[in-house]
């Protein structure tokens, strides 16, 4: 018997009609899916005043990872640009470092942010922390060349969608108990954050078709994790199971009441704050997974997009840095 779910927002409902939709992910669909050309990026390039690059950086077992660097023109010379390292979501299989790309872009319109994408590598052909390792990788090389980058160290906010959302959430962890660098916030937008797949939420959205289902996030852990059960599990792939969710930065995290990930997001938030620290939650009524990032035109995707620009102006204001640091 299907559990019964929140109504779908009437105007998203109308828009998703026209969306192909699945309940199930497996290995020969996923090489299909994989198929499809990629987010291409000079179009949201267009109109805008923006130099990008392309640099690589080594994994830890000397793999070679991309990064894409968005920045102003003009300021390759300055000092003091916020910076926005954005990991993309795709369920850990699939994506890359252009996916939901228009999201940290406009963060660049609007503050003046450098925003360096990360192409880490895929499940199932790695597995276990290497996913979060190869972020990390990426948020090390942002550290070292902040300089260069014209960027204020202070103000390095670690960001993502869906599975990129729990990546980044793993990559704050990773940064906090490595000591790296100051986080000044995190942005967790829908973030894939618990393998364990038994909350109401997961339950509720299972059997039929959807963005994201049940059957669709176990296959997407069961490749990430292989044979890792239990307490084997790290909380820096799987954050939900983190033993300690004290010292982290300023914490923004958004979910639609109609999706998978809706509870495990909100007890996230939940811990934070049960930890000490300082979390924003926001649980959009009627938003399915990656709502308004499929169709930011929808009045309730506009305001989900502004409250959390809002958010991270607030964040990213002089004030608040130099209170973080203090």
């Amino acid at each position: 018997m299907t559990p019964t779910r929140p109504a779908l927002d009437p105007e998203l409902s109308t828009l998703l009609a026209d969306m192909p939709l699945m309940t199930h992910l497996g290995p020969e669909l996923l090489a299909q899916l994989r198929l499809l050309p990629s987010t291409p990026v000079e179009p949201l390039l267009e109109g805008r005043s923006v130099d990008r690059r392309e640099v690589t950086v080594s994994g830890e077992d000397g793999a070679r990872i991309p990064l894409s660097v968005f920045s102003p023109s003009g300021t390759a010379h300055t000092t003091g640009a916020p910076c926005v390292f954005w990991i993309h979501g795709g369920g850990m299989v699939m994506g890359d470092r252009f996916s939901q790309i228009d999201i940290p872009l406009e963060w660049l319109d609007l503050f003046g942010a450098v925003v360096v994408s990360v192409d880490y590598r895929l499940a199932p052909e790695v597995g276990g922390t290497t996913l979060v390792d190869d972020c990390y990788q990426g948020l090390l090389w942002i550290a070292e060349h902040a300089d260069e980058l014209g960027i204020d160290p202070a103000r390095i906010v670690v960001a993502g969608a869906s599975a990129g959302g729990g990546l980044a959430a793993g990559v704050t962890l990773m940064a906090r108990d490595g000591g790296t660098l100051p986080i000044a916030a995190q942005v967790l937008i829908c973030p894939m954050l618990d393998h364990r797949n038994t909350t109401t939420s997961s339950l509720q959205y299972s059997g039929d078709p959807g963005v994201w289902t049940r059957e669709m996030n176990e296959f997407g852990w069961r490749s990430v994790l292989g044979d890792l059960r239990g307490e084997r599990v790290p909380g820096y792939v799987s954050p939900a199971v983190a033993d300690d969710l004290s010292g982290l930065p300023t914490t923004y995290v958004d979910a639609g009441s109609a999706e998978v990930f809706r509870d495990e997001d909100v007890a996230y938030a939940t811990r934070i704050w049960a930890a000490g620290g300082q979390a924003e939650l926001h649980v959009w009524a009627g938003g399915f997974h990656g709502f308004d990032a499929l169709y930011p035109q929808a009045r309730v995707s506009a305001e989900a997009r502004r409250t959390r620009n809002d958010w991270l102006a607030r964040v990213l204001s002089p004030s608040a840095a130099a209170t973080s640091v203090a």
